[in-house]
């Protein structure tokens, strides 16, 4: 009887992964979603970030990436890494890429996301046998539910490391559980560590649900007199996994620490009937809202729970309270900051909903446990009733919302009232849950299919294109050209997705993450480099200019087909990675605030030149004019003459714009540009305004429907010439040779280098220099790119780069590791031996099994 219930147990746990893994495939399937039809399902995050992580991933293990998991060498011309690999890819399943090509790198990403809803409804099934014994096949349909609840389909879908956390918490609740009986602290504790490795951000608001319910667990079992052992226990287990995954989380501290600071959030209330509609499967809200819908079968269930006198009072107010404080919870500022480790999400402000579907499934099952008869389903159906009258004029209520109501939801009340009638025999109990199993799937079905439909209605969710026949296309052009470390191949403007250098290859300035580092943004920007989302998604360089000063050999023109495959332009003669410039050359003349200007420091010439502008005077319409801040250019429409201003530059110079926050259209003779510059949001790269006429002016007409103000010299002209002179230049006292390795990059400079020795690389925390095998010391900064200095004379120089945060991860680990050890070392040199125990005569007593015991055995024991 004993392995029959075992296998019961595993049963109904694989039930409930094939239920919620299956619907979530049906449903795919039925709009014809990757990989199941046509239709990418690369959206938003999905595209621009995780896809090509996991793209590096790849070609770091095979050992054709650039760089390891401290730093990557393909984005931001060199920028950290690790704490990317710990938010992003530090989920087991993210090792799924190594099973296939890289060419097929969307499938493994799609089956992480997916094995992980698996693995939350079986754990959630196997937890929900531990907070009350009953079918293991009944609990998995409540599983099945909250692994494809709305929280996986909408919020997490597009972040698959954000669905381990819908496993992490039914995997730290049984940790709890551990606790509550006292048992098993080791394995607690390592597994824990797992939940917290596997994705930090998501377990921190699981940890804080496992421990709501541990309270509630308690209060229920009335025992006062262990209620702080208990509690401490927990407590000890809960920080010694912690600790054991301080790496993670220190690391990542320090790299959020050092990045350029979000956009400020505003947060918006919800609307309590918008909050309510939620509840209903098959629904999806324009506004931000916590989608918490469990199905059709939790939701009937819950409601039904209050009518329902077979559970405890004390039970049945036990889970609605708390229910009903987590979700007040997600309508008060401050409680939302808890739940979000006290930021406020860039997007939804409320990623943490999972845990509110969990807290609703679990009292789901207080209730099937007790197989609810007429009345109590009586009162949930009316409960039933007054919700979707009241929230049926939400936008979030749909047609999908209808037919789930109509077919699901009357299938589900008849179902229930079924079993209810054939509790205590077999044959009808087992026809009755196929039944309700046939009608789970199906309402988990529709939901996953209407969360497609209703995203793909939405203009922003447009699938990104990944991997394909273009990329691939893309990514053999840049490889092709790669010189790396002589040179730097750049995919150019993201053409695919905001990580292009990672998904397509190269080394260039694209870099879109969470932890894009301060310095690198506003080093890139000043330079002339655009950026979008306050600094956190850099754009790749625009100019020869700066091209030529990162080292840029050749980069991606266009990602159109031509007969050839792709436009791979080569630039001219670029700068080495490192180069030498001499004492006393560091400061900036005259206007410094300009790219031009740092840009011919850097480069050691006068490649651009800067002229002076003159407003451009028409009848009847203001020109620009000068303000301490540069020029004020007022608002003009089609109809009215645009404010321009004039240039003079060498004749055959190639003209650029440098106007970073200005928004409107831009003209110069045969030459419309539209930007859309917002302050600080948005940074418009150096925009080409084509070559400079013979006669050697230029007027720069502007267009914007408010006035705005641009720098004072806003408009530079590249010499080709100069730049291949300054290119030249600095070549030859340079690097001789450039070695770059996983986190390292030195040079052999010639003999008797002096001054300082210049990276193409942003200066940033964490990076040591050494020169001539002296001491490393820590890297400084030369106008925002990574220096050391060489004193009279040097032949070589080395940088290496360490992330901040790790060394005292390591520590912390290595003394949780040493507690996890010497701790149950200690209990076991304090317990007495066997021969110890047979001198004595004390008499042995058989200890009576506890409660919680004996419902674990009877549950394990107890036919369908």
């Amino acid at each position: 009887m004993r392995c029959a219930g075992r296998g019961a147990e595993a049963g109904g746990a694989v039930l409930a992964a094939v239920l919620a893994m299956g619907a979530y495939c049906i449903g795919s399937t039925g709009y014809g979603v990757y990989p199941f039809g046509p239709r990418g399902r690369a959206v938003n995050d999905d595209g621009n970030q995780f896809v090509p992580l996991h793209g590096h991933l790849w070609d770091l293990v095979h050992g054709v990436g650039g760089g390891d998991l401290f730093l990557n060498w393909n984005s931001g011309f060199g920028v950290p890494f690790l704490a990317d690999f710990f938010t992003y890819l530090a989920y087991p399943f993210s090792w799924l890429v190594l099973l296939f090509p890289r060419s097929d790198v969307d499938l493994p990403v799609f089956l992480g996301g997916l094995l992980c809803i698996g693995l939350a409804a079986a754990l959630m099934t196997d937890f929900l046998g531990r907070l009350r014994p009953g079918s293991p096949w009944l609990r998995a349909l409540l599983g099945g539910g909250y692994g494809v609840c709305a929280w996986a389909l909408d919020n997490a879908s597009a972040d698959p490391m954000w669905m381990w956390g819908l496993a992490a918490l039914p995997l730290l609740c049984t940790v709890m559980d551990w606790a509550l009986q006292r048992r098993r602290w080791v394995t607690g504790c390592l597994l824990a560590a797992l939940c917290w490795y596997g994705n930090f951000y998501t377990a921190a608001m699981a940890s804080l649900c496992a421990v709501l319910v541990l309270l509630v667990r308690m209060l229920m079992a009335g025992k006062e007199q262990a209620r702080l052992r208990v509690l401490l226990r927990a407590g000890s287990m809960l920080t010694t996994g912690v600790a054991l995954a301080a790496p993670a989380l220190l690391v990542c501290r320090a790299a959020s620490r050092d990045s350029q600071p979000p956009q400020p959030q505003v947060y918006h209330r919800v609307n309590p009937f918008d909050f309510l509609a939620q509840l209903l499967p098959a629904g999806r809200s324009p506004h931000s809202v916590p989608y918490v819908a469990i199905g059709m079968l939790g939701l009937v269930l819950l409601l039904s729970l209050p009518f329902l006198r077979a559970v405890p009072l004390r039970e049945r107010c036990a889970w609605l309270g708390l229910i009903a404080v987590v979700a007040a919870s997600f309508a008060w500022k401050p409680t939302v900051l808890l739940w979000h480790g006290l930021a406020l999400p860039n997007g939804s402000h409320y990623r943490a909903a999972f845990v509110l579907s969990a807290l609703m499934t679990m009292a789901a099952w207080s209730a099937l446990a007790h197989r609810p008869g007429p009345l109590p389903l009586l009162g949930g159906s009316a409960l039933l009733l007054v919700l979707v009258l009241i929230t049926a004029s939400r936008p979030g209520v749909h047609r999908y919302t209808w037919i789930s109501l109509a077919v699901v939801g009357s299938g589900t009340v008849l179902a229930l009232l079924a079993l209810h009638l054939a509790r205590g025999r077999r044959q009808p109990t087992r026809a009755v849950t196929t039944a309700l199993t046939a009608l789970v799937l199906g309402g988990l079905a529709l939901s996953a299919y209407a969360a497609t439909a209703l995203r793909d209605q939405v203009r922003f969710y447009a699938p990104h294109p990944t991997m394909n026949a273009q990329s691939e296309a893309a990514r053999t052009a840049v490889l092709a050209a790669d010189t790396w470390p002589e040179g730097r191949s750049d995919p150019g403007p993201h053409q695919f997705a905001d990580n292009d250098p990672l998904l397509v290859g190269g080394q260039g300035g694209a870099y879109y993450s969470s932890y894009v580092p301060a310095g690198t943004a506003r080093t890139l920007r000043a330079l002339g480099l655009g950026w979008y989302m306050h600094g956190r998604h850099l754009l790749g360089p625009g100019d020869d200019g700066s091209r030529a000063l990162f080292g840029v050999t050749s980069y991606l023109a266009a990602a159109r087909p031509t007969h050839s495959g792709f436009v791979q332009r080569r630039t001219g003669p670029a700068a080495p990675l490192v180069t030498v410039h001499p004492a006393g050359t560091s400061a900036l003349p005259g206007h410094a605030a300009t790219p031009f200007a740092l840009q011919n420091l850097l480069l050691r010439d006068e490649v651009w030149n800067v002229p002076v502008p003159v407003p451009v005077r028409r009848a009847g319409f203001p020109a620009p004019a000068r303000n301490s801040q540069g020029w004020s250019v007022p608002a003009a429409t089609q109809d009215t003459p645009w404010p321009a201003l004039a240039v003079r530059c060498p004749a055959g110079s190639k003209a650029y714009l440098d106007a970073p926050w200005f928004a409107g259209r831009v003209h110069v003779p045969d030459t419309h540009v539209l930007l859309r510059g917002t302050r600080e949001k948005t940074s418009n790269q150096l925009q080409p305004l084509g070559t400079v006429p013979e006669s050697g002016s230029l007027a720069v007409a502007f267009s914007a429907t408010t006035a705005q103000t641009l720098p004072p010299a806003p408009v530079g002209c590249l010499s080709s010439s100069a730049l291949a002179r300054a290119a030249s230049r600095l070549r030859t006292t340079g690097a001789v040779t450039v070695t770059a390795g996983r986190h390292t990059m030195s040079a052999l400079l010639p003999r008797a280098s002096s001054g300082t020795a210049v990276f193409a690389i942003t200066a940033v925390p964490g990076w040591s220099c050494s020169v001539d095998g002296a001491a490393a010391r820590p890297g400084s900064s030369y106008h925002g790119l990574l220096a050391a200095p060489l004193g009279s004379g040097a032949t070589e120089v080395s940088c290496s780069y360490w992330p901040p945060g790790l060394t005292p991860g390591l520590a912390v680990t290595a003394a949780a590791l040493l507690t996890l050890i010497v701790g149950p070392t200690a209990r076991l040199l304090r317990r007495p031996t066997a021969g110890a125990a047979s001198k004595t005569d004390v008499p042995r007593t058989r200890r009576r099994p506890t409660a919680d015991q004996q419902s674990r055995h009877t549950r394990r024991r107890r036919p369908l």
